[in-house]
C-alpha cells in the first residue's frame, strides 16, 4: 500500500539526515518521497 511505502521512505530520510549523509543522497530520498506523495493524493482525488 502507498501509505506504507511513504512511512518507509520518510523514515530513511530522517534516519539520512540524522546521521549526517551528503545533501545529494538526501535529496534523491526527498524527491523519492515526494513522488509518493504525489501518486497518493493523485489516487485519492480519483
Amino acid at each position: 500500500m502507498i501509505n506504507d511505502e511513504i512511512l518507509k521512505v520518510r523514515e530513511k530520510l530522517n534516519e539520512s539526515i540524522i546521521n549526517g549523509e551528503d545533501y545529494e543522497t538526501i535529496y534523491k530520498i526527498s524527491i523519492e518521497l515526494d513522488g509518493l506523495i504525489t501518486q497518493y493524493y493523485k489516487e485519492k482525488i480519483n
